[in-house]
């Protein structure tokens, strides 16, 4: 009962942060919308989704809901790039998350108190770098309206955008579908082992960089 109370508090971080930080980065650039619209909140409660919370009961997968913005409102870029941009601040916060998880718990690993403490500390920040490492590769699969298809809008034509656009709502129960069917398994678990991949690049650096495995000595 712990350890799913711990996962649980887990996921609400790592989905709360993943949906502040689009609006964050959106009102930087100009558009009030989220901010307006509460959005801009620690709070987990303004970011539910029901339809998402019941996808992740059934799937293993969920969301929250989609944070609002007006493309129209940016100043300092075009609306295509703010969309991309605002779209990326989901994944590359999760993945920034995930470093941080990884980066702690091979600290509390190598020169940690060895108590019960410490063991629910390390599966908090394993369970914090699992979730945001799936929940960042879940978002970058170029499905409408998942932000790998804010990011592909930059490459496609704008009448193809346009049509994406008006059909979003049923791409998005297609793509629900192909989850629940496992048809998309394949391209997640590709694009989580890229992100895995570079997760442990850069954290083994910064560990090569505290001399953690020479502290630990013959544990490595």
């Amino acid at each position: 009962p712990l350890q799913l109370l711990l996962s649980a508090v887990a996921s609400l971080l790592c989905i709360t942060l993943h949906e502040l930080s689009h609006g964050f980065v959106a009102w930087k650039l100009g558009d009030p919308t989220a901010k307006e619209a509460g959005r801009l909140s620690l709070n987990p409660l303004a970011h539910f989704s029901p339809l998402g919370a019941v996808c992740f009961l059934l799937l293993g997968v969920g969301w929250a809901t989609p944070v609002p913005v007006d493309a129209r409102n940016f100043r300092r870029v075009s609306p295509r790039v703010g969309m991309a941009l605002t779209a990326a601040a989901g994944p590359i916060t999760n993945l920034l998350l995930a470093f941080l998880a990884v980066v702690g718990y091979k600290l509390l690993y190598y020169i940690g108190p060895v108590n019960t403490l410490t063991n629910l500390l390390l599966y908090v920040l394993n369970a914090l770098a699992v979730m945001n490492l799936a929940l960042a590769a879940l978002n970058l699969l170029p499905v409408p309206p998942l932000d790998g298809s804010r990011l592909l809008g930059l490459a496609l034509p704008r009448r193809v955008q346009y049509f994406i656009a008006q059909h979003e709502q049923q791409i998005f129960f297609v793509a629900i579908a192909l989850l629940f069917l496992g048809l998309l398994d394949g391209p997640m678990a590709w694009i989580q082992s890229q992100l895995w991949r570079f997760l442990g690049w850069s954290t083994s650096f910064v560990e090569i960089l505290l001399g953690l495995g020479r502290a630990a000595g013959t544990a490595v």
